[in-house]
């Protein structure tokens, strides 16, 4: 999963929500994300890209400390 913006991201299906670790070491949480949009994410050819379009100011999110 190479990406100069996304360090690592997981999914758990039960609560719809995707962790983001970003290579700046912030990890969010995002509520309510459906399973496709995880899986296009898996795929995307820019993970970053995807996350701008698709994810970010799209759906509520938390920052971790």
């Amino acid at each position: 999963m190479p990406s100069t913006v996304i360090a690592h991201f997981n999914y758990h299906a039960e609560t719809k929500t995707l962790k983001i670790r970003f290579v700046s070491g912030a990890v969010y949480d995002y509520y309510e994300v459906p399973e496709t949009i995880y899986q296009e994410l898996k795929t995307a050819s820019s993970k970053g890209t995807y996350f701008n379009q698709y994810i970010k100011d799209v759906y509520p999110f938390e920052r971790r400390a």
